[in-house]
C-alpha cells in the first residue's frame, strides 16, 4: 500500500469519527493518539472491514506517525482546544517537511489560530484552522466544514473536504478566508446557535408554564412545528426530546433533567468580539446569561424560598390561539438572532479584511451543522442580493416575516412577564428590534450625562460640529 498523506492526530469521538468519515470516501488515513490504549482500542473496532484491513495506519509514537505519511501531509488535529492543541503543534511541526499542512479541527479561538499560523508559517509549514458543526454524528456521515487559512493550502485540501462534508446542494464546505475567518465564522455559528436553543427553550417554558403542556403534548407541538418555517434540526430533536420516557422511572426524562446548562465558551467569546467590535448581540448575550443563572441551582432554590411571582388566573384565553403566538415569536426572535450574527460576521469581514461571503456562510449552515434550518435558504438568497440588505432585518422577505410575527412576539413576552416566567431572550429580541427601527433613542440623555461629568462632548441634531457645555454654570 502506498503511504497516507491524511493523518488524524487525537482518536476520542469527534477524531475517531472524522477518520472514519474520511476512510470511509476512499482515503488511506494514519491514526495517532497519546494514550496508545486509545489507538488500540480504535483499530481493534475500525480497523478490518468484513475480514479485511481498512484504511488505517496506526503509529504509537509522533516519529512513527509522520514517516507513516507522504508529503504533503495534511494532518487533522482533533484535541482539546488550547493548551492541548499548542502541545501537539509544538511536539508535531519539528518532524515535518516544508509544505505540509497541519489542520486544527476543535473550538479553537480565532486569534490563537493567527497565531498559530505566523509561526508555522515562519517554518515553511501551513496552517489552517476548520470549524467543525454537526457533533459526533456529523463527524462520521458529514459535517459542516468552514476552512480558513492560506488559500493555496486550502486548494490542496479542498477535494478531500468536499467529499467528507455534509451535502445540501452541494457539499457544505467552502473557503471562508485567510487565518482566523474560519474559526470566528464557527464561533459566530456556535453563537447563533446559543440563541437558537435558548429561545427554544423559553418556547418550551411558556408552553408549560402559561397554558400547562405536558411533555406529550409538546412532542406533537413541535413536530407541527418542524414543518414550516421554523424546520431545523434543533426543533426535530426537540420534538423527539418530549417523547423520551424515563427509562428508569415513570414519565418523560425531560422532566427529570437537572436546570443546569453546561457551556464551552465559544457563546462568551462571540459577546466579548460583539463588543469589541461595536456589534449588538443582545440575544446571543441573553443565552449566555441564561445559561451562567442557570448554574447556579442552589441559590435559586433558596432565592424561591424568599421571593414569589405574581399571583394569576389561569389562562382563559384562545389555547391554540397562544400556541399559534408562541411559534411566531420563536419564529421573530429566530429572525433576530441570525440578524445579530450575520451583522457581527460583516462587521469581523471589514474589520479583518477577510471578504467573507455571506451568502456562501449560510449555505455552509444548510447541512451538517447544529442550526441547519430551513430558514437558512432565505438568508443565503437575501445575501445574494444586489445590493445585499446591510442588516438581515431590511431584506423584503424578513420585513414581511417580522411583521406579521411582531404582534405575537409582544403577545408572548407580555403573557410571560405578567406571570413572572422568565423570558430573557425573547425579550432581549424585541428589544434588540425596537431599539433598530427608531430614529430617536434617549442616549441624546447619555451624552449630555457623558459630557457632564467627564467633558466628553456631544454633536447636536441641528448643527454640525462637536460641542461641551459647562452644565452648572
Amino acid at each position: 500500500m502506498s503511504k497516507p498523506h491524511v493523518g488524524m492526530i487525537g482518536l476520542a469521538v469527534m477524531g475517531s469519527n472524522l477518520a472514519r468519515n474520511i476512510e470511509s470516501r476512499g482515503f488511506q488515513v494514519a491514526v495517532y493518539n497519546r494514550t496508545a490504549e486509545v489507538t488500540k482500542e480504535f483499530m481493534s473496532k475500525f480497523g478490518a472491514c468484513d475480514g479485511k484491513p481498512a484504511g488505517f495506519v496506526a503509529s504509537y509514537t509522533l516519529q512513527d506517525f509522520v514517516k507513516s505519511m507522504a508529503a504533503p501531509r495534511q494532518i487533522f488535529i482533533m484535541v482539546k482546544a488550547g493548551a492541548g492543541t499548542d502541545a501537539v503543534i509544538d511536539q508535531l511541526a519539528p518532524l515535518l517537511e516544508k509544505g505540509d499542512i497541519v489542520i486544527d479541527g476543535g473550538n479553537a479561538y480565532f486569534k490563537d489560530t493567527i497565531r498559530r499560523e505566523n509561526t508555522l508559517k515562519a517554518m515553511g509549514l501551513n496552517f489552517l484552522g476548520i470549524g467543525i458543526s454537526g457533533g459526533e454524528e456529523g463527524a462520521l456521515k458529514g459535517p459542516s466544514l468552514m476552512p480558513g487559512g492560506p488559500k493555496d493550502a486550502w486548494k490542496i485540501v479542498a477535494p478531500l473536504l468536499e467529499k467528507i462534508a455534509a451535502q445540501a446542494d452541494g457539499a457544505c464546505t467552502n473557503y471562508v478566508g485567510p487565518d482566523g475567518a474560519g474559526h470566528f465564522v464557527k464561533m459566530v455559528h456556535n453563537g447563533i446557535e446559543y440563541g437558537d436553543m435558548q429561545l427554544i427553550a423559553e418556547g418550551y417554558d411558556i408552553l408549560r408554564s402559561v397554558v400547562g403542556c405536558k411533555a406529550d403534548e409538546l412532542h406533537t407541538i413541535f413536530s407541527r412545528w418542524n414543518q414550516g418555517p421554523l424546520s431545523s434540526y434543533l426543533i426535530e430533536i426537540t420534538a423527539k426530546i418530549f417523547s423520551k420516557r424515563d427509562p428508569q422511572a415513570n414519565g418523560f426524562l425531560v422532566d427529570k433533567i437537572l436546570d443546569k446548562a453546561g457551556q464551552k465558551g465559544t457563546g462568551t467569546w462571540t459577546v466579548q468580539e460583539a463588543l469589541g467590535l461595536g456589534v449588538s448581540v443582545p440575544t446571543i448575550a441573553a443565552a449566555v446569561d441564561a445559561r451562567t443563572l442557570s448554574s447556579i441551582k442552589a441559590e435559586r432554590v433558596a432565592a424561591s424560598k424568599e421571593f414569589s411571582g405574581p399571583v394569576v388566573e389561569d389562562f382563559s384565553g384562545n389555547r391554540e390561539a397562544f400556541i399559534s403566538a408562541v411559534h411566531d415569536a420563536l419564529y421573530a426572535s429566530k429572525i433576530m438572532s441570525y440578524a445579530q450574527g450575520m451583522a457581527m460576521l460583516a462587521a469581523a469581514s471589514k474589520q479583518w479584511n477577510w471578504d467573507l461571503k455571506l451568502h456562501e456562510i449560510a449555505a455552509l449552515w444548510k447541512g451538517g451543522c447544529i442550526i441547519r434550518a430551513k430558514f437558512l435558504d432565505e438568508i443565503r438568497r437575501a445575501f445574494s442580493s444586489q445590493p445585499a440588505p446591510s442588516n438581515l432585518l431590511l431584506d423584503s422577505f424578513m420585513k414581511k416575516e417580522v411583521a406579521r410575527c411582531l404582534p405575537s412576539l409582544r403577545a408572548v413576552v407580555g403573557a410571560a412577564v405578567a406571570r413572572g416566567v422568565p423570558v430573557i431572550g425573547f425579550a432581549a429580541s424585541l428589544a434588540y428590534f425596537d431599539s433598530f427601527r427608531i430614529a430617536n433613542l434617549p442616549q441624546n440623555l447619555t451624552q449630555a450625562q457623558r459630557d457632564f461629568f467627564g467633558a466628553h462632548t456631544y454633536e447636536r441634531v441641528d448643527m454640525a460640529g462637536t460641542f461641551h457645555t459647562e452644565w452648572e454654570g
